[in-house]
């Protein structure tokens, strides 16, 4: 670990690799961490040396990170889109009410409820649109799990076994059709060739516009922060 003196500072991890030929420096869009990779025999000097010419493109890059978004009360947070603000109430479940999301129980349990309640819509939403796509190419959806990934918003195996980051649900709903829709073409296409995009075409006309939208704004559901979540392997 390298540390950048400053306000605030900056800590870098290092990562040492065999194939690397040069130093490399990389920032994560879902938790700010700072990685620096070089190659096995580079010395630490060297790398702090490195990270320190280049620590006002380090600094600028955090900056324009989006802020972490604390789930609590009278935080706001993107559900299918909107931003709804989470609000104590009485009552046994969790419930959308306008631009409210109701919450009962202990403040202290309101991020693990309200992430419960996005699951179990992101599980009904998810399977409805998989089943649908499915449905179009002759397919028939071995089974679907949610995750919450970092860089993969779906995936799609040999089996018809689909797996989608449950955080889609925050995100507009054509958006979400379209991961689906995306993941369902992998049936019929395992890779990412002009005839794989020919079938998403078919599913879902004007993809690009959705594709857009997660490159542009999707790391952004990722600094929403919840109690009990661990982020799971890519």
């Amino acid at each position: 670990m390298l540390l950048i003196p400053g306000s605030p500072a900056v800590s870098i991890t290092i990562k040492r690799s065999a194939r690397a030929r040069r130093f490399s420096l990389r920032i994560s869009q879902t938790t700010g961490q700072v990685s620096l990779t070089l190659p096995t025999r580079a010395r630490e000097a060297e790398a702090l040396a490195f990270a320190r010419a280049q620590e006002g493109w380090i600094r600028a890059a955090l900056a324009r990170l989006p802020q972490v978004v604390a789930v609590g009360l009278g935080a706001q947070i993107p559900f299918e889109g909107r931003l709804l603000t989470l609000t104590a109430a009485a009552g046994r479940s969790v419930r959308q009410e306008g631009d409210l999301l109701l919450v009962p129980g202990a403040p202290d349990r309101v991020a693990a409820r309200v992430a419960a309640y996005l699951k179990v819509r992101a599980r009904d939403r998810l399977v409805a649109a998989s089943d649908h796509y499915a449905t179009q190419i002759g397919r028939r959806v071995a089974q679907v799990s949610l995750r919450d990934t970092r860089s993969r918003w779906g995936s799609c195996t040999s089996q018809g076994a689909l797996m989608y980051s449950w955080r889609l649900i925050m995100a507009p709903p054509r958006v979400l059709d379209y991961v689906a829709a995306h993941e369902v073409a992998h049936m019929l296409e395992m890779n990412h060739s002009p005839r794989f995009w020919a079938v998403v075409e078919r599913l879902f006309p004007q993809w690009q516009v959705e594709r857009a939208w997660l490159k542009r704004e999707g790391h952004a559901l990722q600094t929403i922060r919840f109690e009990t979540e661990a982020f799971e392997g890519d």
